[in-house]
């Protein structure tokens, strides 16, 4: 039976004590744990503040804060874990805590009893180099990833070099991949000369800008021009910082990847987190040491011993990442259903590059969600296609997308469903890259493919270069097709390096109506990409159109206004 409340819980204070009430508002703010009521004497509220304001600045808060330096990631995270199962301090469990402790605490409680969450306490930071674009999309294809690429906008990449996938004897296609990529650095460095002549030409230097700025600021709107032409293969670099926890779904997802290079990138996450981690600290604290060692040989020894031990990010939290079964089993089934579902059907020319979804039943969205992610057809066709099967149907391919789901498997991006604002988007891969650093949404990816064309700026035509820039698309074409039709392992996931970024990709975006807001603000801003500039103002407008009365909580850039090519 629920209890009754008392009259001596529930009553109001009485009107006689709101002076007393006020002063223990305020002492309670501050924590103050005294009972001691306040003066009646005491009248104004300003009076009250004050004298409070003078009691705290003469007394220590009772809550201690502070940072923690010099901890490895994982007895960091034994420490902080210990919060819930210790009453000892943090330095006092740092004190007490060695690695051998915090190996077999996470082997307890993280792998056999599952308490996944510990893992979210250690924090990596990974640094990932001379790795093509297409595996960096994949890399940062996680919600929960916090990192940096190398800009396509301020570094010129004609010396960055591409990576070559492995065509095992077919010496053929290696030459044809590689006259292809060598041709397109080519038009790449040709294109951002003329582009930026061509803007300095057109844009007159403001008397109070200097001239290195000047020309820097138009160099990198030439970049963003130019950057159609660089191939998913170019190489790039990047930071990331993740938990553990998301790391190990990381490497496991990486390692169950189609393409080769990303399957070796996941290895190689997990080597770097299991192995000796880069010590920046290393030549100067051998030298102290060396030094130390000449002045007293045994406390060199245990300076040495202190100062120079190996430090392993993640040997513990990350040394079963596997490749999943459940993701490489469920793609092989869900691919097949969608090439057989959407056989007949051609992949219809897209009205506008953004498309705000209607309502609909969650298991409708969520079997069109998963078989979305394996065709090139938009969202409404797959949807259909479903449509016209039924319901049976539909659920098989829930059936489908559960089928293989291990006893510690998150279930696919595709359940992440019932999202108010959907978006089926249709853009170029360049400015797709840009719009996938929005954690909050949930994104999913289609492939990628020439299918959908590419994408040629005014600018491009303004300059007088169109039909050279249409010839090198023509050309890349055709010798994608021929690479992808080569009797070879994993031929067609080999041809996809070569893809400029011009050419367009589909991912439907999932969000909210705060992140639609944000995206259509941040965005639209005139010193951004007119790529994604117009996607995000498209997004601003379907919602307009939709949703009249929240249109004017939208503060977007018109994009179609003049755009100073100055402004940054």
């Amino acid at each position: 039976m629920t209890p009754i409340a008392t009259d001596e819980v529930t009553a109001m204070p009485e009107p006689s004590n709101q002076k007393s009430s006020a002063v223990d508002a305020v002492s309670a703010s501050a924590g103050h744990r005294s009972p001691q009521r306040a003066s009646a004497t005491e009248s104004s509220p300003q009076k009250l503040q004050e004298d409070f304001q003078e009691k705290v600045r003469g007394e220590a808060p009772s809550t201690a804060v502070f940072a923690v330096y010099g901890v490895e990631p994982e007895i960091q995270a034994y420490a902080m874990a210990k919060y819930s199962r210790s009453s000892l301090s943090m330095k006092e469990s740092l004190r007490e805590i060695s690695a051998q402790k915090a190996e077999k605490f996470l082997n307890t409680f993280y792998f056999q009893y599952g308490h996944r969450s510990i893992a979210d306490l250690a924090h990596i930071a990974l640094a990932v180099e001379r790795l093509s674009i297409l595996a960096a999309i994949e890399l940062a294809d996680e919600q929960r990833w916090d990192g940096q690429e190398r800009s396509t906008r301020y570094q010129d990449f004609k010396k960055s070099g591409y990576y070559i996938p492995d065509f095992g004897a077919d010496d053929e296609a290696r030459k044809l991949y590689c006259g292809t990529l060598d041709f397109l650095f080519a038009e790449y460095e040709a294109l951002s000369a003329h582009m930026t002549q061509h803007l300095i030409s057109i844009t007159p230097k403001p008397a109070d800008m200097k001239h290195e700025q000047y020309e820097r600021t138009l160099k990198a709107r030439a970049f963003d021009i130019t950057r159609y032409l660089l191939p998913l293969a170019t190489n790039t670099s990047l930071g990331e910082i993740v938990n553990a926890r998301t790391l190990e779904t990381q490497v496991a997802h990486l390692l169950s990847h189609t393409h080769r290079e990303v399957r070796v990138l996941g290895e190689s996450l997990k080597k770097a987190a299991t192995s000796a981690a880069y010590n920046v600290n290393a030549e100067s604290l051998k030298k102290l040491v060396e030094e130390i060692r000449a002045m007293n040989p045994e406390l060199g020894a245990r300076a040495e011993q202190e100062l120079l031990h190996e430090v392993r990010v993640a040997p513990t939290l990350v040394k079963y990442a596997d490749p999943n079964p459940y993701e490489m089993e469920t793609r092989r089934e869900l691919r097949q259903a969608a090439r057989e579902l959407m056989k007949s059907e051609a992949v219809a020319p897209s009205k506008a590059i953004v498309d705000l979804l209607d309502e609909e039943p969650l298991e409708v969205e969520i079997a069109t969600t998963l078989l979305y992610e394996h065709c090139h057809h938009s969202y409404r066709q797959v949807r259909q296609a479903l449509q016209v099967l039924g319901e049976r149907y539909r659920r098989e391919i829930i059936d489908l997308g559960l089928r293989h789901r291990g006893k510690h498997d998150e279930m696919l991006r595709g359940f992440r469903a019932g999202q108010q604002l959907r978006f089926d988007i249709l853009m170029d891969t360049g400015g797709f890259r840009d719009m996938h650093r929005h954690r909050r949404c949930v994104q999913v990816m289609q492939g990628f493919t020439t299918q959908h064309g590419y994408e040629m700026l005014l600018d491009v035509e303004d300059a007088g270069m169109r039909s050279r820039y249409d010839a090198a698309m023509r050309r890349v074409q055709a010798a994608v097709e021929k690479l992808a039709a080569r009797n070879t392992p994993e031929a067609e996931e080999n041809s996809q390096y070569a893809f400029p970024l011009a050419y367009r990709k589909r991912a439907l975006f999932k969000m909210d109506f705060a992140e639609a807001v944000y995206i259509s603000e941040l965005r639209t801003t005139p010193a951004g990409h007119v790529s994604y500039r117009n996607v995000a103002y498209a997004m601003y407008e379907a919602v307009a159109r939709k949703y009249p009365a929240l249109a004017k909580y939208f503060r977007v850039h018109d994009v179609t206004a003049p755009v100073d090519l100055l402004q940054r």
